[in-house]
């Protein structure tokens, strides 16, 4: 699959050695990562990943990507789907940064870009959350065009919903 290319990013899915790279906190090849990167986020995000592609759930697995500054090259975060999509075509997405680029937008860039990816693909819905406390990633999903579809104590649920799927081309 070909990077997903936004105006200042590039949203690389990880390989399987790739993921692997990042579990081990060590870049594969000629990968350039910001201070900080890979966050406990984006380790757990490969983790699962990877043991998707172990239990032969890979092929259905849409990604884990790393979010790459165009100017340098250099994995400023990560974002991606916790798994294949369920039965109704839904997903749940994860996304994060490293503190160094927060507060420059890269997040929701990233995100839209992934949504965008996700229609494409086949999926119908995609799920995200985020803790009353973080106004920073409930933003996020906001910015990028997911609406808030409910909250408990604790969490705000928010989706991206297509229901119309003509144009949908099924996975790449």
């Amino acid at each position: 699959m070909d990077d997903l290319v936004t105006e200042r990013l590039l949203i690389h899915r990880l390989s399987i050695g790739e993921a692997g790279g990042v579990t081990a906190r060590q870049p594969v090849g000629d990968a350039r990562w910001a201070p900080g990167y890979p966050t406990e986020g984006d380790v757990s995000a490969a983790k699962l990943f990877l043991r998707c592609c172990a239990e032969g759930d890979g092929a259905r697995h849409p990604g884990v990507f790393e979010i790459r500054r165009r100017e340098d090259g250099c994995a400023i975060g990560g974002i991606g789907f916790h798994g294949p999509a369920d039965e109704d075509g839904a997903v749940t997405i994860g996304y994060g940064l490293v503190p160094s680029a927060r507060g420059r937008g890269y997040a929701s860039e990233a995100l839209r870009a992934l949504l965008a990816f996700a229609r494409d693909t086949g999926i119908t819905r995609v799920k995200g959350d985020a803790d009353h406390d973080n106004s920073p990633s409930q933003h996020v999903m906001a910015a990028a065009g997911m609406r808030l579809a409910g909250e408990d104590e604790q969490v705000r649920y928010y989706e991206m919903v297509w229901t119309d799927t003509s144009a949908v081309t099924g996975p790449a």
